[in-house]
């Protein structure tokens, strides 16, 4: 691991795709199947699935990582290019590990390789358990550079996207989406097929836009400025109820109003806990505050970010009894901890980031007579919040400064202009990174990403004007103090 410069985050392994040969592919996906069989996951003979997003890089990694199955006696199930979501739930059905070849959001350089347990996510304490297992290269597989020299090819497919498509199908109903037009922004996100299937399946009617043949970075939490200016363009016309589209690998939602604006990822979250009932809703601290001045769930649990965090959280709700049991990311990935029963509808838990099911939640709450999404937006309270990412800056760079800043929150706060923009400050939240609220409800968050060498930029503010104030003096403060 520390060799290869091939990190293990809140996401799973990830580096550049330079450094991730098939050596050290198959070395973590040996890891990995060696400590699923300490705790009695996996065996010789036992399936694994596995699928990728359309990365170039995807292909080889896909077949280094099934050449791992077979030397490890496992029989790799070959899902095909597909939605992690996609492979998660035909795999975590089955009582079946899984691995997902992925970047998710991240440029093309990278990509990434994301584990699951036979019934759910990779936790944190499950990476220790891995971290810990000897591995060997066979003999003979390998050239001197690191690639598979052995004659392993990839089974045939197995068809996974029926099952997924059936699972909004069957709980949404064949009409959901009758008399909606959705434009739909592929560009090169692996579920952006089965998104318009999955629409068409559900009565609406799907336009394909921005197919690209080229892997396109879109993050779904820090959207580019040219996804801003398309999705408007696209609106323009008033053809399309909304924009929808996904990260690199669909697990990660984006979904525009009638006008071509992008949801946030955490208001999406709170409209589709609404819609669903939820009794318990886990997200992460950096996420909208809007969720608890609504008042729509009893049980509010806040955590670090990243989908393991969430599922543990999630998990306990389910534990203190407190279903249905929900979670969902700033990003807008969203999660099932225990079973929907809503309006005579059932809905199994899927706890893994889902991207359909909170557009189609949002999209199907939005009643005949309404005017659509952004009205909807407007019953909530008035929290906005903006993100962005300072890129290129080496994790050891970022917590130096976040170190200084956490021995003198009111100092440095200070000397960067926030408290002269923002009033003193009231609150400090180090649950991931440094969380300050200020006087006058200001939220700036400063965090080091778990997946790529960025720091992230969160505010949180009472106006959409005011939120993008704050993301400019934050990005353009911290930039001057990291560089």
């Amino acid at each position: 691991m520390v060799q290869s410069e091939v990190a293990f985050g809140t996401s799973g392994a990830r580096g550049l795709v330079t450094s991730m040969t098939d050596a050290v592919c198959f070395a973590y996906t040996v890891g990995y199947l060696k400590y699923l069989e300490t705790i009695g996951e996996f065996s010789p003979g036992k399936p694994v699935a596995i699928a990728g997003d359309l990365r170039p890089s995807t292909p080889r990694i896909l077949r280094a990582c099934a050449a791992a199955i077979v030397w490890m006696k496992g029989k790799p199930v070959n899902c095909g290019l597909v939605p992690t979501p996609a492979l998660s739930l035909y795999a975590f059905s089955r009582n079946m590990p899984s691995l997902m070849v992925t970047g998710s959001h991240i440029p093309s350089d990278r990509n990434g390789i994301k584990f699951n347990r036979a019934k759910g996510e990779f936790l944190k304490s499950d990476e220790t358990g891995m971290r810990e297992q000897d591995v060997s290269l066979p003999h003979g597989w390998f050239d001197d550079q690191g690639t598979l020299t052995a004659d392993i090819t990839l089974p045939a497919v197995t068809d996974v996207l029926p099952e997924y498509i059936s699972r909004y199908v069957d709980f949404f109903g064949p009409t959901a989406l009758s008399g909606k037009t959705l434009g739909v922004y592929q560009h090169s996100a692996v579920g952006r097929d089965v998104l318009v299937s999955i629409i068409e399946a559900l009565g609406g009617k799907a336009v394909a836009l921005g197919r690209s043949d080229v892997f396109v970075s879109v993050d779904t939490e820090a959207v580019r400025p040219e996804d801003i200016v398309l999705a408007r363009d696209w609106a323009q016309n008033g053809e399309y109820d909304a924009i929808l589209t996904t990260d690199g690998d669909s697990d990660r939602p984006l979904l525009t109003d009638q006008h071509g604006r992008w949801l946030r990822g955490d208001v999406l979250g709170i409209l589709a806990a609404q819609s669903l009932g939820a009794a318990s809703v886990t997200t992460p601290v950096s996420s909208n505050t809007a969720l608890e001045a609504s008042g729509i769930v009893p049980s509010i649990r806040r955590t670090r970010i990243g989908s393991p965090y969430v599922v543990t959280g999630m998990m306990d709700a389910v534990e203190a009894g407190n279903v249905p049991s929900v979670g969902y990311e700033a990003n807008g990935g969203f999660l099932l901890a225990s079973d929907i029963n809503h309006q005579g509808k059932f809905l199994a838990a899927l706890p893994t980031r889902d991207a359909v099911l909170p557009m189609i939640c949002v999209l199907t709450s939005v009643q005949d007579g309404q005017r659509g999404v952004a009205e909807l937006l407007e019953t909530l309270p008035p929290r906005f919040t903006q993100s962005d990412r300072l890129q290129n800056i080496p994790r050891t760079q970022s917590e130096a400064r976040l170190t200084m800043l956490r021995e003198d929150v009111a100092g440095v706060s200070e000397m960067l202009g926030f408290v002269d923009a923002c009033g003193p400050v009231a609150k400090v939240d180090e649950t991931d990174g440094i969380r300050i609220t200020f006087h006058q409800d200001d939220i700036i968050h400063l965090r080091p990403s778990g997946n790529a060498p960025e720091l992230r930029v969160y505010v949180e503010a009472s106006t959409p004007q005011r939120a993008e104030e704050l993301l400019t003096l934050g990005m353009a403060a911290v930039g001057r103090w990291m560089a």
